[in-house]
């Protein structure tokens, strides 16, 4: 056959390949509002930077009659791109193509592409949309998630792995996300179970819709599986490419520098924190008062809220933030909260980027709950991380800090490498009120006026320890400033610790407090 030829027969083969599982499939995937894997890849990508790998692979099964069957590309689709000029590589798995079940050739693709990114590194992007387990596979298909989930623990703070939940991921396949650095989701279109509502049904006798079970907004908000929360796929991709503005291809590198811009007027320092400890006020105003143009791109925005971490730009550099919210539980750390911010930390730090410490909290969340959830054991991953992490640390107590909360917070005993405190930080074991009624109660109970001796105490106590200048005098605040210094400080930090060399004891690895 001519060459002619053979160019046509490989458009026709490409054109009938394309189509996945047929029109009529791709109308359905429609009608669900769901993308196709191709149409996902090409609106995530920059324009015409997709490049299709194996694009002609099949299944090798031949039991259960699939040796009849043509899965064309075995129902995912792999290759690299860019985003903003960044090499990624990336999955999709095809939802037409025999429900974007997981066979052997289906894994063996998955785990090329993985490969691929670990060898190139280079960040890697799965899109997962499939009914799982090929089920005519049999042990084969198992074999295949064991491959991935291996691959994704191999890449583990290597390179930067990123998963897009587009439509069912059930059963073994929900591990490979939860190994990802970060999960996104859309709402009604994300699904994430590892039992499905028809098993509880059978097992529990509870009816539950798979919304419910294990749906875009429940992984955002109450399981935390989810960093990441769209209203549509289009939205979803628009905060991955921001997402991949901020961090580096891979370890080894830093994340890309910008130009520097000032905050926004509207955001003044000097007035969002009140001068009552009491009041409340958002966190998240002071992170955009001190990050180059107020930017700020928050991960895990709806789960464990009384702690905010993201990324944003101090001088041109990401930065990674992580602060206690007034605005929820006074901003206490807790079970969910101390997972949170350790978990960003060990990325932060795995990746090169500066950590920003903003403290303000009254300590630990006491009571019954916390103690029988084990908030000891996941409280101290928030020590373990910051005391492990070598990237420059920098830390800046707005008003109070308090018992663990204060060491655990980044504080100098953790080798945090600058410690700033506004003039109005109270730093003590705990609360005025409280130290007051303990140091003092003798006297408050025998006093004539016991409440007008309480209140003397506890303005004793205020003048004695609740401020920043007990602390400073140890050494273990570098320096009181004023408010409006804050983003002028933590440049110069930034500046002066770039080369900033971390000695440690040789080790095999650490053991976190799992």
């Amino acid at each position: 056959m001519p060459l002619k030829g053979k160019i046509l027969e490989l458009k026709k083969r490409k054109e009938e390949v394309l189509l996945g599982g047929g029109e009529q499939a791709i109308a359905k995937q429609q009608a669900m509002g769901k993308l196709t894997a191709r149409e996902r890849v090409i609106a995530l990508l920059d324009e015409d930077s997709f490049n299709e790998y194996d694009l002609f692979a099949e299944h090798e099964a031949r039991d259960f009659g699939m040796e009849s069957k043509v899965l064309h590309g075995d129902g995912v689709i792999i290759g690299t791109g860019t985003i903003y000029g960044a090499p990624i590589a990336i999955f999709a798995q095809d939802f037409t193509v025999a429900g974007g079940s997981l066979g052997m050739m289906h894994a063996r693709k998955i785990t090329k592409i993985m490969d691929y990114a670990l060898r190139m590194r280079i960040p890697l992007i799965g899109i997962n949309d499939s009914g799982g387990a090929r089920i005519q596979e049999g042990v084969n298909s198992l074999a295949g998630y064991g491959e991935i989930f291996f691959r994704n623990t191999l890449a583990s703070g290597v390179v930067p792995q990123i998963s897009v939940i587009l439509g069912p991921c059930a059963g073994g396949a929900v591990y490979s996300p939860a190994l990802t650095d970060f999960v996104f989701t859309v709402d009604n279109i994300s699904k994430m179970f590892i039992t499905g509502p028809e098993v509880i049904k059978t097992v529990l006798g509870e009816e539950i819709s798979m919304e419910e079970l294990g749906g875009a907004r429940v992984h955002a908000e109450i399981t935390g599986n989810a960093h990441f929360y769209a209203e549509s796929e289009m939205e979803c991709f628009e905060q991955i490419k921001k997402l991949i503005t901020y961090i580096p291809w891979n370890n080894t590198k830093k994340a890309r520098r910008f130009e520097p811009k000032d905050p926004k007027p509207e955001y003044n320092i000097e007035k969002i924190v009140p001068g009552d400890p009491k009041q409340p006020y958002d966190v998240r105003d002071v992170i955009r008062a001190v990050a180059d143009d107020s930017d700020f791109f928050e991960v895990h925005e709806f789960w464990a809220a009384n702690i905010v971490v993201g990324f944003g730009r101090i001088n041109g550099e990401t930065v990674g933030f992580v602060a206690n919210q007034p605005l929820v539980l006074a901003g206490v750390l807790d079970v969910d909260s101390s997972d949170k911010a350790a978990r960003f930390i060990r990325y932060c730090d795995a990746f090169n980027i500066p950590l920003v410490t903003l403290v303000d909290l009254p300590g630990y969340l006491p009571g019954v709950d916390q103690e029988h959830a084990g908030v000891i054991r996941h409280g101290a991953k928030v020590l373990y991380a910051f005391s492990e992490a070598s990237v420059p640390k920098m830390t800046v107590i707005l008003r109070k800090a308090y018992g663990g909360g204060y060491i655990a917070m980044n504080s100098r005993h953790l080798r945090a490498d600058f410690v700033f405190a506004w003039p109005g930080a109270e730093i003590a074991v705990m609360g005025p009120e409280g130290a007051a009624n303990i140091i003092f109660r003798k006297e408050i109970t025998e006093a004539e006026d016991p409440e007008k001796m309480r209140r003397l105490k506890v303005k004793e106590y205020k003048q004695k320890f609740a401020n920043p200048y007990v602390a400073a005098s140890r050494g273990y605040i570098d320096t009181v400033i004023e408010p409006y210094e804050t983003r002028k400080l933590l440049i110069h930090a930034l500046e002066v610790s770039v080369n900033k060399v971390s000695d440690r004891p040789w080790k095999k690895h650490g053991i976190p407090p799992f």
